[in-house]
């Protein structure tokens, strides 16, 4: 039996149990299924077939989710920090012992690659125990001291929070966002992308089995226009922590506008790579290669616009070429595979319409730009390489989100600098230079969130991760996440030696 037979048995045996009943909410503590709820059918991007029914929220459910974290709030808020991360680090066990499901479910449920999915649980649980052991010292604060008072800070979790997650890494994802949330002190009702719930229900499961307080954790399943919606103007809730799309943040941002919610938003990009004439020519094509070609080209961070200095272009251009060409499009659940299905069959339309609009924009296609009808019914895209292209075509300047890259040419540095800062994006960008002062130059003028120098998208989990402009507001990762799920309090004490001023004595 190959890999991939064994792979597909192992996962159809995970799966089933999503098939045989529909998949209802978790709150309060219990799988939740409300009678009489409408549902909608689950389909796998890998052939189009049904993986299970899931329930449609309902701002009802919302509601229940919403009334349950805030009657869970009080007794996990002033739980001990150190309990807290005894808890959390518990669940992050619980998260590597089911770690062989989580990857197979997942690489069913959204069509990632299984040599990217192996890596979810690891991350997941990576997530919760840094996030855990941190518990402890949420609330701590900054002295400042004057000659006749001092002042300390110290921080509150904020209440119940509402976290919306996408459909491109959900586990992961997921686990970013409310790792700090609980460790902080907050409960949460996590509502998951529709397209790909099973990860979240999984979560849930764990959140029970680890033994998280009723209440603590909910999860209501559903569309965004209904259960995204009621979440974000619930009373009861007050942040709100998505990553999704921009357009997504602004309607988010506007239904939260009456119950002034605090907001966190990691949105889209147009992510540049930049590689210099003196950039390590092997590396920085293995960086080009990975950052756009893995997680089918449906990762916010990935470096969609190549930016290459006319000296090397045609080197570059030639090697990447082969490569893309190369690179292995199959079922998910193949080790071999490089590239799988995109997540669904909207989006696969989508990122097919930038095939004819690349023609339109007088683009040339140098790789791909086809669909892969040979690989069955499933969302299967040619890994594409667009040339000849300029900043003003929409191939240059709209987010694909898939295995797609465009090329762009320049010539000096400052050229390159135009280019990039040229985007209503600015999420990330990556240098490639062995020139440290042109590195150092670049760094501080490239509009974005992150930069990387010499390197693909290394996580490190007490760097701020987060975008500007269109791609996002605040940030995530250490000491930032507590900012967004706390408040500051500020005391002040005074030594009994000023003067305090007099009036009508």
């Amino acid at each position: 039996m190959s890999e991939l037979d064994t792979n597909l048995k192992l996962a159809n045996d995970y799966l089933q149990k999503f098939k045989d009943k529909p998949i209802g909410h978790f709150i309060n503590g219990k799988m939740d299924f409300p009678s009489g709820s409408e549902t909608y059918t689950n389909i796998t991007p890998v052939d189009q077939s049904e993986l299970g029914e899931i329930v449609r929220g309902t701002a009802d459910d919302v509601d229940r989710a919403c009334n349950a974290a805030e009657a869970a709030f009080t007794d996990w808020r002033d739980m001990p920090g150190a309990e807290r991360k005894k808890l959390l680090n518990h669940f992050a066990d619980k998260i590597v012992e089911r770690a062989e499901e989580i990857a197979l479910v997942e690489s069913m449920d959204c069509g990632q690659a299984i040599r990217f999915m192996k890596q979810a649980a690891v991350r997941g649980a990576a997530n919760f125990r840094f996030f855990a052991d941190k518990a402890p010292e949420a609330r701590n604060g900054k002295s400042l001291h004057q000659d006749e008072h001092t002042n300390y800070t110290i921080r509150t979790p904020i209440g119940p929070v509402g976290v919306i997650t996408p459909w491109n890494t959900p586990f992961m994802l997921s686990t970013w966002k409310i790792a700090p949330a609980l460790a902080a002190g907050c409960t949460v009702v996590h509502k998951p992308a529709q397209q790909t719930t099973l990860s979240a229900m999984l979560l849930a499961d764990i959140a029970k089995d680890a033994g998280l307080p009723d209440g603590v954790w909910n999860t209501v399943n559903g569309f965004g226009e209904v259960v995204g919606k009621a979440l974000t103007e619930h009373q009861a809730i007050k942040a709100i922590a998505l990553v999704g799309a921009s357009v997504t943040g602004s309607h988010l941002m506007r239904q939260g506008a009456d119950t002034l919610k605090r907001m966190h938003f990691e949105l889209g990009g147009k992510n540049p790579v930049i590689v210099f004439d003196d950039a390590d020519f092997d590396r920085a094509l293995d960086a080009v290669v990975f950052m756009i070609y893995s997680l089918n080209g449906q990762r916010c961070t990935s470096s969609s616009r190549l930016l290459i200095q006319s000296g090397i272009k045609e080197k570059f251009m030639a090697a990447l070429q082969e490569r893309v060409a190369n690179l292995r499009v199959g079922h998910p659940l193949d080790p071999q595979t490089e590239v799988g299905p995109l997540v669904h069959a909207e989006h696969y339309e989508k990122v097919m319409s930038y095939m004819d609009i690349a023609k339109e924009d007088g683009a040339t296609t140098l790789v791909g730009g086809t669909c892969r009808e040979d690989l069955g019914s499933g969302n299967y895209v040619a890994p594409t390489l667009f040339t000849e292209a300029n900043n003003t075509m929409r191939i240059s300047r709209e987010e694909i989100f898939g295995p797609v890259l465009t090329a762009i040419d320049f010539e000096t540095e400052e050229e390159a600098l135009e280019i990039a800062n040229d985007s209503e994006y600015g999420l990330t960008a990556y240098i490639w230079t062995e020139n440290n002062g042109r590195a150092m130059r670049m760094a501080t003028k490239v509009e974005t969130g992150m930069l990387w120098v010499n390197s693909e998208n290394n996580r490190n989990l007490p760097s701020p991760f987060g975008g500007i402009k269109m791609s996002g507001i605040g940030r995530d990762g250490g000491d930032y996440s507590f900012d967004f799920y706390m408040e500051t309090k500020n005391v002040c004490i005074a030594h009994g030696t000023h003067r305090v001023p007099v009036l009508g004595r």
